[in-house]
């Protein structure tokens, strides 16, 4: 069993959250991976716990009188960077971030910029020869840090560097500052065992490390205590979980421990590893009815060769296998996957591989990447790069195979009725036009419209709507609508009523809009039911 701390981390008040009696501002910008989207809940949980408050765009601001003069700024007083080193570009668009920010700063009396994540992690004191204006550079073990290195940098007046090399506190463990009042992201493990020559993931986050399966279960039954009705189980390899404790079999009693908690409507995880999927785990989606039908299996390459060069432990055949096996088991099932494009040493038969076995798993989605050198792998110093002009090439050729699928895939729903699980602001021209969005239960974007006189819904309840129209990436439905209010949807109108001001009752506070002020659900610990502050 793991020897990383799994107790409730404290963050006390910092003197630094407060200039006189004026709380502070901070705001985290994320790049990255849905891991770095969790992480980042857990700084902002950190941050107000410290004293300082969210920073608020003056056009976020309807409401709220103290969010109003928070607003009044042009920019925040704190800005936290939470980096990413496996996409694309990372470094680039980090250091580009940076310069914008540092004319912002010299105009910006007592303004603060910390940087953490994967890439602090890898780059460490670089970060500041490179920005030497970045006051604090944290890494991926130590993110509770945060409120004490800006208040040693203020102090001291001079950039503070903490990283630490292996963790030793679940990020879990931290007070959190969750985007969403219905569905949340539950971290069940940090760092991978596995060696992909393409990944720098492992040497900056670590070896796996298991959280306990009752603080697991714990933290969920606190998201939903406080209203959440979906729960994501996130790790880097989800369905290795249990190698600290020696249950193979752990993963899939999970996911079946999760379907006895009351209230739970929806379970999800992201993202397993097709050479551990095992179908113990198929058997418990199968047999659970609030884990959904709907399952994220990374490809990144249809040819046998590219995928050993990968160091990808399964072949396309595998893979293709546990497809078979899980429609079998789940008819309706929705897939997707990721895939890189121009590995070095990919040849047009390779390629066509990858063509072949996209054409046979009917993904319904497939995030693509043209293949980009990541220092510090093995994948960086391998012969043979393709050109540019034949990546691009490729890379257009698998979008558009891939498109087409995913209408086709999109226009068998058509007629269908599905419950959406409405959302706050899911897609873009919802506000243009009029519309309201969410995700069905195999994760389908649904774009709906209410009808005159009917009762609008709440983001986090769930609205019935018959599919009409389809597209490539989204639904449309124009018909068919009933509205179920939730729990979520009450939990939703009290964080409304809260950043507000107004007093939350001990029932639901119907504010008649699901376009209202910003704001959220309180801080609270990520185990077990506890809250850090009033």
């Amino acid at each position: 069993m793991s020897l990383v701390s799994s107790e409730p981390t404290v963050i006390t008040a910092s003197d630094a959250a407060f200039d006189g009696d004026r709380a502070r501002t901070y705001e985290v910008r994320t790049f990255g991976c849905q891991m770095n989207v969790h992480d980042s809940e857990r700084l902002a949980g950190a941050m107000e716990s410290a004293g300082y408050v969210k920073f608020s765009r003056a056009h976020e601001v309807e409401i709220n009188p103290d969010l109003l003069r928070a607003a009044t700024d042009e920019q925040p007083d704190v800005i936290i960077i939470n980096t990413c080193a496996v996409r694309e570009n990372a470094s680039n668009k980090l250091y580009g971030t940076l310069g914008h920010l540092a004319s912002i700063k010299r105009n910006r009396e007592g303004m603060q910029i910390a940087v953490g994540g994967c890439l602090a992690q890898k780059d460490q004191a670089a970060v500041i020869t490179r920005a030497p204006y970045v006051d604090v550079v944290f890494g991926t073990h130590n993110m509770g840090a945060l409120p004490g290195l800006l208040e040693r940098s203020r102090h001291n007046a001079q950039a503070e560097i903490e990283i630490l090399e292996s963790l030793e506190t679940f990020p879990s463990t931290l007070p959190t500052k969750r985007d969403s009042t219905y569905s949340g992201w539950v971290s069940i493990s940090v760092g991978c065992n596995n060696t992909c020559t393409f990944c720098i993931v492992p040497s900056l986050r670590g070896k796996e490390r298991d959280r306990r399966p009752g603080d697991v279960l714990a933290e969920v039954e606190a998201l939903v205590a406080d209203g959440a009705i979906e729960v994501t189980l996130l790790g880097q390899n989800v369905n290795t979980y249990g190698v600290e404790f020696g249950d193979k079999l752990a993963f899939g009693k999970l996911l079946r421990a999760t379907g006895e908690i009351e209230g739970l409507e929806r379970v999800r995880f992201t993202s397993p590893h097709p050479a551990a999927f095992t179908d113990d785990v198929i058997a418990a989606m199968a047999e659970t009815p609030n884990v959904m039908p709907q399952l994220h299996m990374p490809l990144q390459s249809g040819s046998d060769r590219i995928l050993k060069a990968m160091r990808r432990s399964y072949r396309s055949d595998k893979f293709l296998g546990i497809l078979d096996r899980v429609r079998a088991a789940i008819p309706d099932a929705s897939i997707s996957t990721d895939i890189i494009v121009g590995f070095p040493g990919e040849t047009e038969e390779d390629f066509q591989e990858t063509l072949r076995v996209v054409e046979e798993a009917r993904f319904a989605i497939a995030f693509t990447f043209q293949y980009s050198i990541r220092p510090g792998t093995p994948a960086a110093t391998m012969p043979d790069r393709l050109p540019k002009e034949v990546v691009q090439e490729r890379f257009e050729r698998l979008v558009a195979l891939q498109n087409r699928i995913s209408f086709e895939e999109n226009q068998a729903q058509i007629g269908r009725t599905v419950d959406v699980l409405v959302a706050n602001g899911e897609g873009r021209k919802e506000a243009a036009s009029h519309r309201f969005g969410g995700r069905t239960p195999d994760m389908r974007l649904v774009h709906f419209e209410v009808p005159e006189g009917a009762e609008i819904p709440r983001p986090g309840d769930i609205a019935t709507v018959t599919i009409t129209q389809a597209a490539p990436f989204h639904l449309l439905a124009d018909e068919g609508y009933s509205l179920r209010r939730t729990r979520a949807g009450d939990a939703w109108d009290r964080s409304q009523a809260e950043s507000c001001g107004v007093p939350a009752s001990s029932g639901a506070v119907n504010l008649g809009s699901t376009h209202g002020t910003p704001g959220g659900p309180s801080v609270g610990l990520g185990m077990p039911a506890l809250r850090s502050r009033a």
